[in-house]
């Protein structure tokens, strides 16, 4: 994923989930996927996707049972 795509991504998802500490972050040895942090905590992965002439990004978010304890 280039540096543009990066950025319009943590925008999007920025205002998608109405929080300015989100951000997407290159991974450094895999280049089609990105990894989403809220803080410094990570929450997820990005991957990018294309089929057909058609783009698009696939947020993946595991929630473990022990993080639905401490909610």
């Amino acid at each position: 994923m280039t540096p543009q795509e990066l950025i319009r991504v943590q925008n999007y998802m920025r205002k998608v989930f109405g929080t300015k500490t989100l951000s997407v972050r290159a991974r450094p040895k895999i280049k089609d996927s990105a990894e989403v942090y809220v803080g410094e905590e990570f929450i997820g992965t990005l991957t990018r996707e294309e089929d057909e002439g058609e783009l698009c990004y696939q947020f993946q978010m595991a929630i473990l049972e022990l993080d639905l304890e401490e909610a």
